[in-house]
């Protein structure tokens, strides 16, 4: 199997691809993401994965790089890291008792130049109905501040959601079912055959 490079600083997505058991490094990549805010959210998150992708991949040889990027969308706008917990605790009353989708891009590309592959998941998250007490409480944990949306529905902030619709781990940051199917175009077997 070619070397696997996961392009992301995200501890959740490190996390989320060890559970696959796979043997990969780690190269954050430094894009400008501001070059696609006019894109809807699913090419959006589709052209920053593999933006980032193709930024490790152009500084590399022989390995497969991974990259993501997720978007939260309610209501037509986008919800990305709160830079304070002021900004979490508005993102958070703004989500209360609302339907937003997590939309998650994944790209894999061949290092250096080699071929590539895109794809992306949605998930429909419901947050309960929260009382200002119960958000100022989610977000005095500190956990919303790098999460998009303001949340990370692996931790405390499955307590904020009524329910979901779709992929888990999407929301969590990387759609497994996704990566092992891109992978798999590369000749990689997650199941151990390769």
């Amino acid at each position: 199997m070619s070397k696997l490079v996961l392009a992301s600083a995200s501890p959740r997505r490190r996390e989320l691809l060890a559970r696959l058991g796979l043997s990969f490094t780690i190269q954050p990549s430094r894009i400008d993401e501001n070059v696609y805010r006019h894109l809807p959210p699913a090419a959006r998150v589709e052209a920053l994965a593999l933006a980032k992708a193709r930024a490790v991949a152009a500084g590399i040889s022989e390995a497969l790089v991974l990259g993501a990027d997720t978007l939260v969308v309610c209501e037509g706008q986008i919800l990305g890291k709160p830079h304070s917990p002021a900004v979490a605790a508005r993102m958070l009353a703004f989500l209360n008792g609302r339907t937003h989708t997590v939309y998650t891009g994944v790209a894999v590309v061949q290092a250096p130049r080699g071929p590539e592959r895109v794809t992306h998941a949605s998930t429909a998250v419901t947050f309960r109905n929260l009382t200002p007490d119960q958000i100022d409480a989610y977000v005095a944990t500190g956990e919303p501040l790098d999460k998009a949306g303001a949340y990370g529905i692996q931790g405390r902030g499955a307590l904020l959601v009524a329910g979901i619709q779709g992929d888990y781990f999407n929301v969590v940051g990387l759609p497994l079912v996704q990566v092992e199917e891109l992978l798999a175009t590369f000749g990689v077997d997650v199941w151990g055959r390769v």
